[in-house]
């Protein structure tokens, strides 16, 4: 099928399978590497990308359902400088990574719950919730939740996790 994607801003015309994933589309006919896979049934959450300004599992999804949507992935976070986007310096600061893999999908979940609702840093059960939606099996959760924090507020979090917006 021909379909055109719309990722990160830039518009992709391609012919894929109508089986296609869309995590394997954007790694292999995009060439964007940063959305990983992981599990393959939609449980850790490497693979989620933003379509629609949504969360959803890449993995899950077929290409073709994309067609004309709007893709955000890992890769469209910076801005036009390459300047990192807040949360991926906080994640920096926090120390929310350690090996790396579980990342991108992390900073788009994020991303996509703060832009769609920026209260939800304001209800400590709901973002636990939600950053216990995807798998990491390095950092234990905390530093993660922390630098969701910090973004959020633009400053940092106390050893509690509290940020000085968001108390």
């Amino acid at each position: 099928m021909n379909i055109t994607l719309t990722v990160n801003g830039q518009e992709y015309r391609l012919d894929v399978e109508p089986r296609r994933v869309l995590a394997d589309v954007l790694r292999e006919n995009c060439r964007l590497t940063g959305t990983h896979l992981g599990c393959e049934h939609g449980v850790c959450g490497a693979c989620t990308v933003l379509v629609d300004g949504q969360a959803v599992r890449s993995c899950l999804l077929l290409a073709v359902q994309c067609d004309g949507r709007p893709v955000r992935t890992v890769e469209g976070l910076a801005d036009r400088e390459g300047e990192p986007h807040p949360l991926q310096r906080a994640f920096s600061t926090e120390h929310a990574l350690q090996c790396g893999f579980c990342t991108p999908g992390f900073l788009m979940l994020a991303v996509g719950a703060l832009e769609a609702d920026p209260a939800i840093v304001d209800d400590p059960e709901r973002l636990r919730e939600l950053l216990t939606s995807n798998l990491c099996r390095c950092t234990g959760y905390e530093p993660i939740r922390r630098a969701v924090l910090r973004a959020a507020s633009g400053g940092p979090a106390d050893r509690h996790g509290r940020s000085p917006r968001h108390p």
